[in-house]
């Protein structure tokens, strides 16, 4: 009984040892599928280290009918170029918005096909959202690097491998101001403000219907910006700037 006794305890021991071990490699795993600043392929950049006074403004998702001119509009007025990463499936929907922010001068990144987190997925999938929305960027007229952005900023083992393949560039951000929730604009505009520091990527959501917050958050982010002496770049012309 004694014998039987101690091998139980043994192998209740060595349960708990390999639940600790499988729960601690889950939980790495997931914190590196989220992390903005590290993955385990390629090159991700969140900002460029620099002194001088310059930030790259980026909208993910669409283009939707609902924010694209307003958005367009708001940059223009005030001559600042912005990088877009934009959904395979919504340009497919809407081919002329794609078309004109590529001839507006602004950069175009890819943001995947359907939007979904590129977690546990297959390679053959990855490169199927990769390279069909590559071929609807290209069919606006954009010449330009076309760099990516993972959906939620999600992204493991798959997604950063055939990344790493292509010598593409993972994009994600240092600055989010309305990631959680939405925010009115006044926050938006505040938190981006407070933020900000050179060489800082900013995300904004501003296509959607729900986003008119953030697109009124657009105007004064850019004036506050520039008062403080700060330059606008695309993504791709940040990325130049880097030691």
């Amino acid at each position: 009984m004694i014998l039987k006794s101690r091998r139980a305890r043994k192998w209740t021991i060595v349960v708990a040892c390999v639940l600790v071990v499988v729960l601690a490699g889950a939980f790495t795993l997931f914190e590196v599928s989220k992390s903005r600043t590290f993955q385990f392929f390629g090159t991700l950049v969140n900002r460029v280290d620099t002194t001088e006074k310059i930030v790259a403004l980026t909208f993910d998702d669409g283009p939707d009918p609902a924010g694209t001119h307003a958005i367009l509009d708001t940059l223009k007025s005030r001559q600042v170029p912005a990088t877009f990463f934009l959904i395979g499936r919504d340009i497919a929907a809407h081919p002329d918005l794609a078309r004109d922010i590529a001839a507006a001068g602004h950069e175009l990144g890819n943001h995947s096909f359907s939007h979904e987190r590129m977690i546990g997925v297959t390679p053959a999938w990855v490169a199927d959202e990769v390279e069909a929305t590559d071929a609807l960027i290209r069919g606006t007229g954009y010449t330009g690097e076309i760099l990516f952005r993972p959906p939620n900023g999600k992204k493991l083992f798959a997604l950063p491998h055939y990344l790493a393949e292509h010598d593409r560039t993972t994009i994600t951000w240092d600055v989010e101001p309305d990631s959680e929730g939405t925010p009115d604009a006044a926050t938006v505009a505040r938190t981006t403000l407070g933020q900000v520091r050179p060489g800082s990527i900013v995300l904004l959501h501003a296509m959607y219907a729900s986003r008119e917050q953030t697109r009124q958050a657009i105007g004064p982010v850019v004036d506050g910006l520039k008062q403080r002496g700060y330059r606008f770049v695309t993504v791709s012309q940040l990325l130049a700037a880097r030691h």
